[in-house]
């Protein structure tokens, strides 16, 4: 299906709502698509569910822009054998916004024993509504999932419909290999800034899997870290880049404490000390600046303050942060970015700092930070910290007055 006029990226369309059939090639952008995934019948005497889905979403989509529908009903017919359309299944469950799963389990006509299998591997996916009515039996399972998971749950066909698009809001165009991104990662600042800079480049995302996502929140709604498997054709070299994963997770910001000694070599550093599960270390420790990220906080300098207090328990004003600049930390694997600063510390800081090396820090159990004191010399000869933390030292040192 081609694109109406008015339909460019960012300009509205009518509202409208267009149903994909199993095996149909879906529309090149939409705002918003659901998956209705459950058992179907593969009787004529059996009443399906889908279409009474599908008119629920479409009462209830009133946006404008486009909802795109996948049902794994044939438009014409009742579905006898699923191997024919397995792959079309899997796209449109990678590409869908939203799984509503609907399950009216009946062991005699719809055994929904398909279904299982998919549920057992999107229900935690952060893109799953779980709905079915009362009477269905061998469901406990399903729903207790879906509970412990911070699913929404329904008992009604329309209440799921409407969860779906509640999850969902008011979309967001996508087209071509944007569609294969969904909304809890397309909505992340860390995707728009990684695809934004994709974009400035003249490159163009051909198509995108999934493959994992950390959440945190009430019910798990917001997206921490993102790992996706991206196709990318890369414009300076006119290829396709198809063999990597991209790594994401909110921009951090990192302050450089120092106090100025008789050498560069003697300049007195501030170091956190902090057991992260990552570290390859001798002593199971990262040794790297105050500094971190938080949902809550967009401005880094700002972040970066914040940071320094509960990580050293310092306290300085907005005039003691001198910023350095902003670059990825990792550009191999991850997309964020670290927003370097820094601040000279007077003497009688640098000993306040020192008396609280014994101290700990941080946000108890989930944050334990040690400070530490050494000097530049010591920080590179002795192997105190990683090289991405060696760069910013140096970046920063090299920029100080």
């Amino acid at each position: 299906m081609g694109r109406p006029a008015g339909a460019s990226r960012g300009v509205p369309v009518a509202s409208e709502v267009v149903v994909v059939h199993a095996n149909e090639t879906p529309p090149e952008w939409w705002d918003a698509a659901v998956f209705l995934a459950g058992p179907l019948p593969r009787s004529a005497a059996v009443p399906s569910w889908n279409p009474e889905a599908v008119r629920h979403l479409r009462e209830r989509w009133r946006h404008d822009g486009r909802l795109v529908v996948f049902t794994p009903e044939l438009r014409e017919g009742v579905l006898a054998d699923y191997t024919g359309q397995i792959e079309w299944e899997h796209r449109g469950l990678h590409d869908a916004d939203v799984i509503l799963f609907w399950v009216p389990r009946d062991l005699e006509t719809m055994p929904a024993l398909t279904t299982n299998i998919e549920y057992g591997a999107w229900y935690d996916s952060g893109k799953v509504v779980f709905g079915a009515p009362p009477s269905a039996p061998k469901n406990e399972y399903l729903r207790y999932l879906a509970e412990s998971r911070g699913v929404p749950v329904a008992d009604r066909l329309d209440a799921a419909a409407g969860a779906a698009l509640d999850l969902i809001g008011a979309g967001a165009r996508r087209e071509g290999g944007e569609r294969s991104v969904p909304l809890l990662v397309w909505r992340t600042e860390s995707f728009q800034t990684w695809y934004g800079a994709q974009r400035a480049a003249g490159n163009v995302l051909e198509g995108a899997r999934l493959e994992w996502t950390f959440r945190v929140g009430a019910r798990r709604e917001a997206v921490v870290y993102w790992a996706a498997h991206v196709q990318v054709r890369v414009a300076a070299e006119d290829r396709v880049k198809s063999n990597e994963v991209v790594i994401s997770r909110p921009d951090t910001a990192q302050v450089l404490l120092y106090r100025p000694g008789p050498s560069l070599d003697e300049t007195a550093v501030v170091l956190v000390r902090e057991f992260r599960s990552p570290a390859s270390t001798a002593d199971g420790f990262v040794h790297e600046l105050p500094g971190g990220s938080s949902r809550e906080e967009s401005d880094p300098a700002a972040q970066a303050l914040a940071e320094v207090r509960e990580e050293t328990g310092l306290r300085l004003t907005a005039d003691r942060l001198r910023p350095i600049g902003s670059r990825q930390v990792a550009a191999t694997m991850s997309g964020h970015r670290a927003h370097l600063f820094a601040a000279e510390v007077t003497e009688a800081e640098l000993r306040w700092l020192a008396e609280q090396r014994g101290t700990a820090h941080g946000e108890g159990d989930s944050e334990r930070t040690w400070v530490e004191i050494a000097t530049w010399g010591e920080v590179r000869k002795r192997g105190l910290a990683d090289w991405a933390t060696l760069g910013m030292i140096a970046q920063a040192l090299d920029l100080a007055p």
